[in-house]
């Protein structure tokens, strides 16, 4: 895939997380692709993306992801993120979180992600989960 198609692909990834529809996120996986989060259990399937997915939107109900660039290791690409959003799902502190990551795509021959290797700082997240966002960050 052209980097230019990555790169509208990638937009309209962030629109999916933005709009707080899991499921329109899982769409952009094929039928059996998986997403990892911190070489943690990986989600498999749409289904089991969408899950994923809706766990950080029912987290974070007024999620905001922003894209932060593209890097293309050979066949990967490599999705920069930073999601913003206040803890205040069922249980939540009601801290301001902001938190940057990756994913790291192996993308299919149809055009959709493989596989998604996530990460983020989790001692940081966990540590805005409770105390909220620095002012200097």
């Amino acid at each position: 895939m052209p980097d230019d198609q990555i790169e509208e692909f990638a937009t309209q990834y962030t629109a999916a997380w933005c709009s707080r529809k899991a499921r329109s996120v899982a769409f952009f996986f094929e039928e059996t692709g998986s997403l990892t989060i911190n070489e943690g259990q990986p989600s498999i399937g749409r289904g089991a993306i969408t899950e994923a997915a809706q766990e950080f939107m029912n987290t974070f109900p007024d999620i905001v992801i922003s894209m932060d660039g593209l890097d293309f290791e050979g066949e990967q690409v490599i999705y920069h993120w930073t999601l913003k959003g206040t803890n205040s799902g069922p249980g939540g502190t009601g801290a301001a979180v902001r938190i940057s990551g990756f994913e790291k795509w192996t993308m299919s021959p149809n055009g959709l992600i493989a596989e998604s290797s996530g990460n983020y700082d989790e001692a940081e997240y966990e540590r805005q989960i409770e105390e909220g966002v620095d002012d200097g960050k």
